[in-house]
């Protein structure tokens, strides 16, 4: 059946025939509105403690969307929606042109219609500040119905199939995406005031680098080549330092062809910078400078509820991973570098582990498994195992590690930085390292890139880099659960039967 068989879009478009034939063009092109709701609402506020309670004099003009609609009689209440908020209308037959009021407002007029109202402001009996309408105007005639109103959209894959839907019927998700645009905005103005230079790299790679990733492929017809969607900006942005910037940023959509659940989604939004003469330790007070600059500006407590969690911002911590493991995981010392007690001790806590992971990547592991989710209050994880780590600088205290660190908050990691590997040479063997690993069936491995080895032969002063996942971190400010929850479209199967609206959809007035 076609969307458009359903009986109540039927009669839904049969009423905007009807208005067609009456000269009244249901799809108007022009809309005379000069407030917006929270206006009108604000700046009549004072009538709600006036003597007299209606003022004639003044004169608004408002449109929105119809979200209920109570006929009584002779006059009707209507809840009026825009973008900034609700407004009840009075209309009465008295004050409408003749018949309008019979044959329009009553018969062709329902919710979901977007309508344009003039009149004055008012206070109901009830005490609720109202326009009364004086003429009204139909801007769009709505042919589908909305759900109904009492439970509005609580059915996950209509929200997020129907996005639309979605933010008609539920506000608060709409408020969750202005919080979005608002920590995007406040993040490109914290950095550009540190003199950071924003800048813009390629979507499509060559190569797929910048990190452990499983790419998309796309095909350049004009070249005749593969391409792969960008997992990461890195090795761009690096090879700006190269050219002679010294703080540049990217607020960048990454593509990454792997499995979706709460936090994952195929592509995503990050912001990866780099800061010459700096290392990874000015980042971590860079990052605890830039969440109470945004913290101030969107006038957040310091204390921020996360489900059944509470996170306290006033407590960063920094800790070493490889301490992090017995101190904070329980994982016992004696193993933490004997490949063969890890590997058992993981296969022992029910953990599917190869045999052919390295130390390194088994202390990424045991992290996995045991630490990650227990770091509630931010916590920076220091010293990473070189293994895991193929972009990072080396510690020159001990090689084995290197000189970086990510965030956790409430369990999850919401950035990643290091001190920046410049030396030719060693991230020529690394990449050879990561084409082994390759070649062994790790398809998250690094390819080659001997023009970004070329970029470093020609010199990188010391520098620091890092990328902070900014859906995990409206996630984490919004208290929502789930990366669908902070992305207007996420990626969803394909349905086999596209919904269509039911008889049960239809809202009654």
């Amino acid at each position: 059946m076609s969307f458009f068989d359903n009986k109540f879009i039927q009669q839904r478009i049969e009423k905007a025939q009807a208005l067609k034939a009456a000269g009244i063009n249901p799809y108007a092109n022009e809309s005379g509105r000069n407030t917006t709701i929270e206006k009108f609402l604000f700046v009549n506020s004072d009538l709600e403690q006036a003597e007299n309670r209606r003022d004639e004099n003044r004169k608004y003009c408002v449109s929105g969307r119809i979200k209920l609609f109570r006929i009584m009689g002779k006059a009707s209440f209507l809840k009026v929606e825009d973008e900034s908020g609700m407004l009840q209308i009075y209309v009465a037959r008295d004050n409408l042109p003749e018949g309008f009021y019979n044959d329009i407002v009553k018969k062709q007029i329902e919710v979901g219609d977007i309508i344009e109202v003039e009149g004055f402001p008012f206070v109901t009996n009830k005490g609720e500040l109202s326009l009364h309408a004086e003429s009204l105007k139909l801007l769009t005639k709505a042919v589908a119905p909305l759900p109904e109103k009492f439970h509005g959209i609580t059915d996950k894959e209509t929200r997020y199939r129907q996005r639309y839907l979605d933010l008609i019927m539920n506000s608060e998700v709409r408020k969750t995406f202005r919080i979005r645009s608002r920590i995007i905005s406040l993040t490109r103005r914290f950095f550009e005031e540190k003199g950071f230079l924003e800048v813009e790299t390629p979507m499509m790679h060559p190569i797929a680098g910048g990190a452990n990733a499983k790419p998309f492929v796309t095909h350049h017809n004009a070249l005749g080549v593969d391409r792969y969607l960008r997992i990461a900006p890195e090795l761009y942005l690096k090879r700006l330092i190269v050219g002679g910037f010294e703080a540049v940023f990217e607020i960048n959509r990454n593509f990454r062809n792997e499995g979706m659940d709460a936090t994952h989604n195929p592509e995503f939004t990050s912001i990866e910078f780099y800061w010459a003469y700096k290392t990874y330790k000015d980042l971590i007070a860079l990052t605890k400078e830039y969440f109470e600059y945004l913290f101030d500006h969107l006038k957040l407590p310091t204390i921020l509820p996360y489900g059944d969690m509470e996170v306290d911002f006033s407590k960063f911590t920094e800790i070493p991973l490889i301490e992090a493991l017995s101190t904070i995981g329980g994982v016992p010392e004696s193993i933490v570098h004997d490949k063969e007690k890890m590997i058992a001790y993981l296969k022992e806590h029910g953990e599917d582990v190869s045999d052919s992971l390295n130390v390194g990547q088994l202390q990424g592991e045991l992290f996995d498994a045991f630490v990650e989710e227990k770091l509630i209050n931010p916590t920076f994880i220091t010293m990473y195992p070189v293994e895991i780590s193929p972009l990072a600088r080396r510690n020159d205290e001990d090689p084995a590690l290197t000189d970086r660190f990510e965030l956790f908050i409430a369990g999850r990691e919401i950035a990643n930085a290091f001190s920046e590997l410049n030396d030719p040479i060693d991230q020529l063997g690394r990449f050879e390292g990561q084409l082994e690993a390759k070649e062994g069936g790790d398809e998250e491995a690094h390819e080659m890139d001997e023009d970004f080895v070329k970029a470093l032969s020609y010199g990188m002063a010391p520098t620091a880099g890092q990328g902070i996942g900014i859906d995990r971190l409206v996630m984490l400010l919004t208290n929502q659960h789930s990366i669908r929850d902070v992305l207007l479209f996420p990626a969803m199967k394909p349905l086999t039967n596209e919904n269509t609206p039911s008889e049960e959809g239809e809202e009654e007035v």
